[in-house]
């Protein structure tokens, strides 16, 4: 398991990743949900990440309490991503070690995160599977530091 300790996000991120836009709907987000089996999605503007929207975050929008009267669902649908998007969020950058991302995921209870080079261009997101796919390919290894 030595191995894991040495490991840096550019290892192990995932690289073809779509951005959104703030101006697109929870309606096609949720479909982009669908189609991709993506957690979250960076959100772009003129070239730079401003925020990421997540599952959790569309979700978040259904909260049904005594303070807060839900709208009709078409309604919710017709909101936009930058309406629910999170404006601050924790991103790394390719050579972050593993271990560093792992820790950051825990504590934060994040599922996954940008992967971010120079001014704010995305080059990537770091996901729990990624980790955990390399933690096992780490573990497999018959090297005498794994």
């Amino acid at each position: 398991m030595y191995k894991f300790l040495e490991q840096t996000v550019a290892g192990s991120m995932t690289r073809n990743v779509k951005a959104v836009s703030r101006g697109l709907t929870l309606r096609e987000l949720e479909d982009l949900f669908e189609r991709e089996d993506f957690n979250a999605y960076p959100v772009e503007e003129d070239t730079q990440i401003v925020g990421l929207v997540s599952k959790f975050d569309f979700l978040s929008c259904f909260i049904f309490t005594p303070a807060h009267m839900m709208p009709r669902y078409e309604d919710l649908m017709k909101r936009t991503v930058g309406d629910v998007m999170t404006p601050d969020f924790i991103y790394v950058r390719g050579e972050t070690r593993l271990t560093r991302v792992l820790q950051l995921m825990v504590e934060h209870r994040i599922r996954s995160m940008p992967v971010m080079e120079g001014d704010q261009r995305l080059v990537g997101m770091i996901a729990r599977e990624d980790i955990m796919r390399t933690l096992r390919r780490c573990a497999g290894e018959k090297d005498q530091f794994c």
